[in-house]
């Protein structure tokens, strides 16, 4: 298949490769001009990102020209291969997941937007913890291997924070959220800040096609209501699709996408390398 290579997106999870190649394989090196040209030539993909895309091609053998739930049941079964975290390895995971480009020292914690010592991981109020995007009270399926140490909807949040988004479904509007800039929440929903809202709608997708209720788990499904309880659904379904659109997939997310392919789980986030994918299947 040869989709990625031919939409916007294909050049970032390229460029995401890129965030993985020391920064000396590519010093020092410059192209000479060519004598007597009328026209520059265009500059030849790099090697690296050229591979890369030729490699997520392959990944999605078989969804070629399928949708709507064709398209979800080939994607559950490429993306259900996947080595599994422990739930104290997770910790370690994030800090290599969500580092922060411009301090190797640091963390970007997902609602708040921080930059946070890695070091600083555990209980107190302003310390970071392992926020479950999919809330795991929405499956019951707590902190099991599995979709509880997932790491495509595990990011680090600060406590406090955590705590004031629980278990509500995403939803617009409510009372800003303190330690939290551009978020919102009332008494059953929570609004993340604008940078991260394609981000939150792509993690529950992924969970929503990753679990169907097989490996022991509850089948995964989205609707279009907030209150959901502790019933295996997410909401809302219409506005996680907004979200999708409004905010694309950036450097950040597609670099974890692809640590988390390389060095942990070994499967993808699909709607991260094709979010034109989401309006196929809902």
């Amino acid at each position: 298949m040869s989709i990625l290579r031919h939409t916007p997106w294909a050049a970032g999870v390229a460029a995401a490769a890129l965030f993985l190649v020391p920064a000396a394989a590519s010093a020092g090196q410059q192209r000479a001009a060519a004598p007597h040209a009328a026209t520059p030539a265009a500059p030849a993909a790099p090697a690296a990102a050229t591979a890369t895309a030729t490699a997520v091609d392959s990944y999605y053998t078989g969804t070629e020209g399928k949708t709507g739930a064709a398209l979800k049941s080939a994607l559950h079964n490429i993306i259900k291969n996947q080595s599994k975290v422990t739930y104290d390895g997770v910790w370690n995971a994030l800090k290599v997941t969500d580092q922060d480009p411009a301090n190797p020292n640091n963390v970007i914690l997902v609602y708040s937007g921080r930059s946070q010592s890695k070091n600083t991981n555990g209980g107190g109020a302003n310390d970071w913890n392992r926020e479950h995007v999919w809330a795991k009270s929405h499956g019951d399926f707590g902190t099991a291997t599995g979709p509880g140490t997932d790491l495509h909807h595990l990011r680090p949040e600060d406590v406090t924070v955590n705590s004031t988004r629980g278990n509500k479904d995403f939803d617009k509007g409510g009372s800003p959220v303190s330690e939290a800039p551009g978020s919102f929440t009332d008494s059953d929903s929570f609004e993340p800040r604008d940078a991260v809202k394609g981000d939150v709608a792509r993690m529950i997708l992924y969970m929503a096609v990753r679990y169907d209720g097989g490996d022991g788990f509850a089948d995964l499904e989205l609707n279009d209501k907030v209150n959901n309880g502790s019933a295996p659904l997410f909401g809302k379904i219409s506005l996680l699709k907004q979200w999708n659109q409004m905010d694309p997939p950036d450097a950040f997310e597609q670099r974890r996408n692809q640590v988390i392919f390389d060095t942990f789980q070994h499967n993808r986030n699909p709607f991260i390398d094709h979010p034109e994918w989401v309006n196929s299947i809902w």
